[in-house]
């Protein structure tokens, strides 16, 4: 992997919003356009009652951090309260999962080192998933039983 060369200024407008595949949870990627092979940064909009992936990782240590609204991450058996401007830094072979059990959207940024590059779109190899995914990666966390899925949508990404 090589670091990026000189700067790469990201604006608000050069984001693009898309829904994730697996829990349908709108987010934008910081560093997609940049090349960057060592760092991932990406915006995770969590409408009220939703849940983003139970998951771990390979090699790569994230950094969870609330911009607005107050968030809850699951780590292990250990669930977490995060308040505005608080984070939580996730070691690789942790399980983990960011929801939201409010009635108020959560904005996260999630950045993470290094870059699981295997993990992107068109890349030459694909890692075991089930390294990633060791069990239903769409289960839903104990605070949210019950409820409909996929969440309903109440605005889309700003």
């Amino acid at each position: 992997m090589k670091p990026i060369q000189g700067y790469h200024l990201i604006q608000p407008t050069d984001l693009s919003w898309r829904t994730s595949r697996l829990m349908q949870i709108p987010n934008a990627d910081f560093l997609e356009r940049t090349g960057s092979e060592l760092l991932g940064a990406r915006l995770w909009r969590l409408p009220p009652r939703s849940a983003n992936t139970l998951h771990k990782h390979i090699r790569q240590e994230e950094f969870y951090f609330v911009l607005e609204g107050t968030g809850r991450l699951r780590v292990g058996d250990q669930t977490l309260t995060v308040q505005r401007h608080g984070g939580v830094l996730v070691g690789p072979d942790q399980i983990r999962q960011v929801f939201n059990d409010t009635e108020t959207e959560v904005l996260w940024l999630i950045v993470g080192a290094p870059e699981e590059t295997e993990l992107l779109p068109g890349a030459p190899t694909k890692p075991d998933l089930t390294l990633i995914y060791p069990m239903d990666p769409t289960q839903l966390p104990k605070e949210l039983e019950g409820e409909p899925w996929p969440p309903e949508r109440t605005n889309e990404p700003r």
